[in-house]
């Protein structure tokens, strides 16, 4: 996948925001300003972290070759994904969901009540 469409992908999504809190060569996106997602936006392949369930980033990291820990994050929560072909766009974009889905839950029920009211 290209920068761009991961980007279009992200700001799908109900209550996300993009920004660059972090410099300008590291693009963000937070739902609701928890952070779920960030890329470098010079990097080549494209490249992003994502958060993910501890268990499940361990069975994704043996699976996949471009699913490695996260780089600069915890890496117990999160993954750093390599978009090299190696993973088809449906598997991406499911990343990415199980990324977003992960931080809403989280979420105060007073943040899940502004969210769903968008």
């Amino acid at each position: 996948m290209f920068l761009e469409e991961i980007r279009e992908y992200c700001l799908l999504k109900k209550g996300v925001e993009e920004g660059f809190p972090f410099g300008g060569d590291t693009l963000v996106f937070k739902v609701m300003g928890k952070l779920f997602l960030l890329t470098g936006i010079d990097s080549q392949p494209v490249q992003f972290n994502a958060k993910c369930d501890p268990e499940k980033a361990i069975e994704l990291r043996e699976k996949f070759s471009c699913v490695l820990p996260g780089y600069h994050m915890n890496k117990q929560h999160w993954n750093t994904i390599i978009c090299d072909g190696s993973a088809n766009r449906k598997q991406i974009q499911e990343w990415i969901d199980d990324s977003y889905n992960l931080v809403v839950s989280s979420l105060t029920k007073k943040l899940k009540t502004e969210l769903e009211n968008l």
